[in-house]
């Protein structure tokens, strides 16, 4: 066989994982990193012999997809977004769940890596907002693939580099420190679920009032597993419920039950679900199986 690339290897296996090569450009060399290592342990000559090994190994598979999934995570990360959540979505889910009579946010971090995602939004409800709704409570299921990033998570142990995008105030507020490693105080670990998922064959139960989806589904999965669980998440979507993407990422065309609440910030707003026509519409779709500026004012906010 001619000599093989990694990208060349990528371009080929990744469609057959139901992943797409552009959200890889920038990520492709640490998923490389990973299957030179499982080429060298297999004791094989070249990447080539190694699209052969998958060929002949069908469990192997299963490997190769757990060196695809790319953990970047850090506390408020985009900041731009979490300000928007404080200042706007938050309220709004806030007086909807009263409208309900509900007396409780429940919100969902799916790919939560090692929980600087769910631990951000308890530390921006505790020191921004919990003044303001003393009768609201805020809960939290974070869910990732990796079990390993999960118990890290639960440890709730950083390097500062984690905390660097947090105001000053509120990592003395939120951590106690040891030489180089800051702890999350545990009034901040209360009221999160971390569960052990895959969110190809699972969608966390709701209902929610808040999705956290960023740089995940929307970056690496297909487009057809794009639409299959968007849909499924808008199911577990409470009526005007938030869904917030990554920046850069966008919605699959004519998605249904959706709309844009803030597209520059990744936030979408879940439709109305007065019309039983577009909620039949979405069940139907989802029941199939699985397979500047403002910017720099919202920095002089926060520090």
């Amino acid at each position: 066989m001619p000599s093989l690339s990694c990208v060349e290897l990528l371009q080929w296996a990744l469609p057959r994982l139901s992943l797409r090569w552009p959200g890889y450009r920038r990520v492709h060399r640490r998923v490389c990193r990973r299957i030179g290592r499982r080429v060298q342990d297999l004791k094989l000559p070249d990447l080539g012999a190694y699209k052969e090994y998958l060929d002949a190994h069908p469990e192997e598979w299963r490997l190769l997809d757990s060196f695809c999934w790319i953990p970047i995570s850090r506390f408020l990360r985009d900041r731009v977004v979490f300000e928007r959540l404080r200042t706007e979505v938050l309220p709004a889910l806030v007086a909807g769940a009263r409208n309900r009579g509900a007396r409780a946010i429940r919100c969902w971090s799916a790919g939560c890596a090692s929980g600087e995602e769910p631990y951000s939004l308890t530390i921006l409800w505790k020191l921004g907002l919990a003044t303001r709704y003393p009768s609201v409570s805020l809960s939290v299921v974070a869910t990732d693939i990796d079990a390993g990033l999960l118990e890290r998570a639960r440890a709730a142990r950083y390097r500062a580099s984690s905390l660097r995008e947090l105001p000053r105030a509120w990592i003395d507020a939120a951590f106690e420190r040891s030489a180089d490693v800051f702890e999350l105080r545990s009034e901040f670990q209360q009221g999160i679920e971390f569960r052990h998922e895959d969110i190809r064959e699972r969608i966390a139960p709701g209902p929610f009032d808040l999705i956290l989806c960023r740089n995940l589904v929307f970056t690496y999965f297909d487009a057809s597993r794009q639409r299959q669980t968007l849909d499924r998440m808008l199911l577990e979507l409470v009526s005007q419920g938030a869904l917030v993407v990554g920046r850069r990422e966008r919605l699959p065309e004519g998605s249904i039950g959706i709309e844009v609440w803030d597209s520059a910030s990744g936030i979408y707003r879940r439709a109305a679900t007065g019309d039983a026509a577009r909620s039949a519409d979405l069940r139907g779709v989802a029941s199939g199986p699985m397979t500047g500026g403002a910017v720099e004012s919202m920095v002089e906010q926060w520090t």
